[in-house]
């Protein structure tokens, strides 16, 4: 691996010590750390280690995390994935969403949330209570983050692709936590990513250090008073760690860094910017012979506000209304009662999350949970709903085992034999885990898995 020369001599005088620095540049002979996350709203340790069929090791960088061997390739097309038992990611990159602790009940903000590693793992932490909103800019990338949120069973969360100015302005002081997961110049993804070096200079580093100022500042609009703002990048230069934290401290004396105790990474650096000294160090980093490709994490608290925000959710909305005829349809499918307030939103039935707050202009992609799309006079239920189920859940269900050919087939769009004496729509999990649903008509099962999910 070819690094550059500038980028060999910024790291140098970043770690100082010889030592450090050597240590440093030998992880380059050495593979990249890879990893998955349990999801637990879908699974739990003990099943998922009777069920997964890799070698796993515990990570320190959350409860859910684990490393897995290098030669693992092709992980994203097992049954398991498809069925959102486990999150494909690096166990140090989990240490950002450790260092948020949520906790079921808050409203908790993800502002650059692509591709959703760190807003899944929030999720699972909700536990279904409270609220999440996952918002990314870049129209592709929130499409990628709505599937995988879809994917995960996550029932209260809100997706969206908006301006920040405008997402942080119309939902300001409404978050108990906001996690800002910064584009940055990904110095810490060379290892895994060998081609990001060819984009890499010290321009850049600057340009990058320049956008994650603005973004803190937008973010920290939307905190509640005593509200928790975690601000996390995976590259290692100054200008866009410590250096970002000094700016926004000076920028926003309403908000304090917050000492971080954890049992991984290292403290930040200390530094001298102007006539100040800011104590960086209560930060921490991760490089990689910490066991992580690499990570800053700084911890901030928002000690007053000098403003309140009122911001309900109008269901009086012409274009949002109360359908009874979902309700029915969630009767049909499901023994439980349905965990949101069902609603008709052009021609979706949706069902949404509590403690919505009012999306008018937000550019929204989906709010909680699809039910049904209506096509002509009826209603025809939607992948979501299934993948937000639990098994005991549902009405009719069938079980595979993630090795067995029917498994393959129906991710693959066939159609399967079932048994004659029952018509409906019936709920597919693999190995316990709800993956999709088909509908048993004259004893075969007709595929509804989605096309674009679909092995090939």
């Amino acid at each position: 691996m070819k690094l550059p020369e500038s980028y060999k001599l910024e790291m140098k005088k970043i770690l100082k010590a010889d030592e450090e620095y050597k240590k440093f540049m030998l992880c380059y002979k050495s593979p990249p750390y890879k990893g998955i996350r349990i999801n637990t709203l879908k699974i739990n340790e003990e099943k998922f280690k009777k069920v997964f069929n890799f070698k796993i090791e515990k990570s320190k960088f959350s409860k859910n995390s684990y490393y897995i061997k290098e030669n693992i390739d092709s992980i994203g097309n097992l049954p398991l994935h498809h069925a959102g038992a486990f999150y494909v990611q690096e166990p140090s990159a989990t240490s950002a969403v450790t260092i948020l602790a949520p906790q079921p009940g808050e409203k908790i903000l993800d502002l650059c949330a692509a591709p959703g590693g760190k807003s899944t793992q929030i999720a699972a932490e909700l536990n279904g209570k409270g609220l999440l909103w996952s918002n990314e800019i870049i129209k592709n990338r929130a499409q990628i983050l709505l599937s995988n949120i879809e994917r995960m069973g996550i029932r209260n969360a809100v997706v969206s692709s908006c301006a920040l100015d405008i997402l942080c302005s119309k939902l300001s002081c409404f978050f108990d936590k906001v996690l800002v997961d910064a584009p940055c110049s990904g110095e810490g993804m060379f290892r895994k990513n060998p081609l990001s070096i060819n984009e890499w200079s010290i321009e850049r580093v600057k340009i990058c250090a320049k956008r994650q100022r603005d973004i803190l500042n937008f973010a920290a609009k939307t905190l509640k008073e005593n509200g928790v703002m975690v601000y996390s990048t995976c590259t290692f230069s100054l200008e866009e760690n410590e250096q970002a934290v000094y700016y926004f401290l000076n920028e926003n004396p309403d908000f304090e860094l917050e000492k971080i105790n954890c049992n991984f990474g290292r403290p930040a650096f200390n530094i001298r910017m102007g006539n100040g000294l800011i104590n960086t160090c209560n930060a921490i980093r991760i490089f990689p012979q910490d066991g992580g490709e690499g990570h800053f994490i700084a911890k901030f608290r928002r000690k007053y506000l000098n403003y309140k925000n009122s911001n309900k959710f109008n269901y009086k909305s012409k274009k949002v209304r109360e359908n009874n005829i979902g309700l029915k349809l969630f009767s049909e499918l499901f023994n439980e009662y349905p965990y949101g307030k069902i609603m008709q939103i052009g021609e979706n039935i949706a069902i949404l999350p509590d403690d919505l707050p009012n999306t008018i202009g937000l550019n929204v992609l989906r709010a909680g949970v699809l039910l049904a799309k209506i096509k002509k006079d009826s209603l025809v239920p939607e992948h979501s709903v299934y993948m937000a189920a639990k098994p005991n859940e549902i009405k009719l269900k069938v079980n595979f085992s993630s090795s067995s050919p029917e498994v393959l087939a129906y991710l693959k769009g066939e159609e399967l034999p079932f048994s004659a004496n029952i018509n409906g729509y019936v709920g597919i999990c693999v190995d316990g885990v709800v993956t999709g649903y088909a509908k048993a008509v004259g004893g075969r099962l007709k595929n509804k898995y989605p096309k674009g999910l679909r092995l090939l």
